[in-house]
């Protein structure tokens, strides 16, 4: 081999491929977990076909595969100050919405999966979740408060649409009276406002959506799978009409990306019928941010080092600050700037500027649900009578 094709150490001098976007991925590589053992890195080869296509080029799309899991516990709690909520129940790991900024990415890597493409095209369906669920709102010791679901992935991402996980799930807390708040960015959601409506008549339900910019083309790339931004306003509407309150959030405010739509979002969303809304700052813990940043050189390679330099500016000079308050918001001047212009529009609007609808729902009717155990209704039953409970 020429001496130019490798250094001293005989290691490759090739040029690494820069990655490229994949239509209807957020992601625009396959970037390794933390946890991963062995390292893995592209790069070009030199060669190419005839029509100037790499190997790369020509892959085959990732494809969306889903896995069925029986999980072991179905609530998680928090007791984090700056999140409203202290249990939550997410039906799904993984989502296929693609959304590059997803904080919830870097959890695949405890599967020893990639946060990149990995995470949107390998789903976890936890199949069992309504049963855990019933188990567990059946206990002596279960104090009933509200339950955020959705809140890590997507609760009406699109095998939803199949599995109907978080229809059953809402069918349990319907029976038991279990308020519930839910959070997404798809209009499937609307299939569920028979329970959803009947649930928000006695406070036990309330919904939010995420909208993240008003433009479409951004949104393609931004979140690729999900509603589109008109669609989402739509959902608003229709939730609303169903007497189902309605937040907005806001999130991520990416800087000279989606941060320019603030004012028309809340303008929109106002119109729409929101009664509340509010916003986080874009986060970037673990690997989110060198897939976010390759996201940025792939889409917006002109203000890729603005957006970066500016997020630094309210992190204190880092890319993340982990701190309770600032992770949502940012610090320094340019954070103040969005609190001001969030703040100044929502009062022109008319629209509350807080998330403050956990207050607002009831868990006073709470009743625990039936268990029948196992068999009885089968061979213990002949008449089978119990098997309506």
């Amino acid at each position: 081999m020429p001496d130019h094709d490798r250094d001293a150490e005989n290691q490759p001098l090739l040029p690494q491929q820069a990655p490229k976007a994949q239509k209807g991925r957020g992601a625009v590589s396959n970037l390794q977990g933390r946890y991963e053992v062995h390292a893995r890195e592209n790069f070009d080869d030199g060669w190419t076909h005839a029509d100037g296509e790499t190997d790369a080029d020509q892959a085959p799309a990732w494809k969306t595969q889903v896995i069925d899991e029986r999980a072991k516990s179905i609530l998680s709690r928090n007791a984090s100050p700056d999140i409203p909520f202290g249990v939550s129940l997410n039906p799904y790991r993984g989502c296929e919405h693609g959304c590059i900024y997803c904080f919830a990415r870097p959890s695949h890597s405890y599967l020893g999966l990639s946060p990149g493409l990995d995470f949107e095209s390998r789903i976890f369906a936890k199949v069992n979740a309504p049963e855990l669920l019933r188990q567990e709102l059946a206990k002596a010791s279960y104090v009933p408060e509200p339950i955020a679901l959705g809140v890590n992935t997507d609760a009406y991402q699109p095998c939803e649409r199949e599995l109907r996980l978080t229809r059953r799930v809402l069918e349990v807390l319907h029976e038991c009276e279990h308020p519930v708040a839910l959070i997404t960015k798809s209009s499937l959601i609307e299939r569920d406002i028979d329970l959803l409506a009947a649930m928000a008549a006695k406070r036990q339900a309330i919904a939010a959506v995420t909208i993240t910019t008003l433009d479409p083309a951004v949104a393609r790339t931004l979140e690729p799978r999900a509603a589109a931004p008109a669609r989402r306003l739509r959902t608003i509407r229709t939730l609303t009409d169903a007497g189902i309150p309605v937040g907005v959030s806001i999130a991520p405010v990416i800087p000279f990306v989606t941060e320019p739509d603030l004012e028309r979002i809340l303008a929109a969303v106002a119109e729409a019928g929101a009664v509340s809304a509010g916003y986080i700052v874009l986060r970037l813990p673990w690997e989110v941010s060198p897939l976010f940043q390759q996201w940025l050189q792939a889409h917006f390679p002109d203000r890729a080092q603005r957006v970066m330099n500016r997020m630094r500016d309210m992190r204190g000079g880092k890319e993340y600050d982990a701190g309770f308050g600032t992770r949502m918001r940012g610090e320094g001047i340019w954070a103040d700037l969005i609190r001001q212009r969030f703040e100044k529009a929502a009062e022109r609007l008319g629209i509350g500027a807080r998330m403050g609808g956990f207050k607002t729902l009831d868990a006073s009717r709470f009743r625990r649900p039936l268990i029948v155990p196992a068999g009885v209704g089968k061979a213990g039953n002949s008449s089978g009578q119990l098997d309506l409970f």
